[in-house]
């Protein structure tokens, strides 16, 4: 719950900070990506200031969601491993407990017999 109103208290005012960005800057800005003739670019983009801003805040975190993914890596890998053996050793108990339970279940029937 706290984990909710904590990112409810960052979201909101990122959301209005976003859109208060978008809203004033709509003016083309001209990003220049030939460093050598930048009096006349061959490569260059015109597009709003928001474009850019919003275009790098969704590279980041597609990059920063990468990176963390890459470095758990490890960490799923020893819990697949993990679940297998869980799973494994779980029917091992269930077979032993079957084993256990069928001297017993055959036991009246043998009672039953002998009279």
């Amino acid at each position: 719950m706290l984990r909710r109103v904590i990112w409810l208290l960052v979201a909101f005012p990122a959301a209005i900070m976003l859109t208060t960005l978008a809203v004033i800057n709509r003016q083309p800005v001209r990003l220049i990506l030939d460093p050598f003739r930048p009096d006349d670019p061959v490569i260059s983009l015109l597009l709003p200031l928001y474009a850019y801003v919003l275009g790098a805040l969704i590279v980041g975190v597609i990059l920063g969601g990468t990176a963390v993914w890459t470095a758990q890596g490890h960490w799923r890998r020893v819990a697949r491993r993990r679940a297998t053996e869980a799973v494994r050793w779980q029917a091992e108990a269930d077979r032993l407990v079957r084993e256990r339970d069928k001297p017993l279940a055959a036991a009246p029937a043998l009672a039953s017999t002998r009279r």
